[in-house]
């Protein structure tokens, strides 16, 4: 089971980092992007880190609020349940 969450994270988080990178190039070609709810329903899911990664490799979102203080927070409260959740 453990295995399986272990997998879950590392796609989630590779998800997050390629949408950050696919967002920026969208963003620099004016075309449609991602929506925003979109990038940080990733965040919440489990690919925090990866969007956070991503958002500083490509500078994209960094001076959005909820990006900048938002994914910080939600890696916070996942680190926090990942913490509980190792010692039951």
């Amino acid at each position: 089971m453990i295995k399986y969450f272990k997998y879950y994270f590392i796609v989630l988080n590779l998800l997050g980092f390629l949408c950050m990178y696919i967002d920026k190039e969208k963003a620099k070609a004016n075309k449609w992007r991602i929506k925003e709810n979109t990038l940080l329903l990733i965040a919440l899911l489990g690919g925090s880190i990866g969007s956070y990664v991503g958002m500083k490799i490509f500078r994209h979102k960094t001076k959005h609020f909820k990006f900048k203080y938002g994914i910080p927070f939600i890696i916070l409260i996942q680190l926090c349940i990942f913490l509980y959740m190792s010692k039951l």
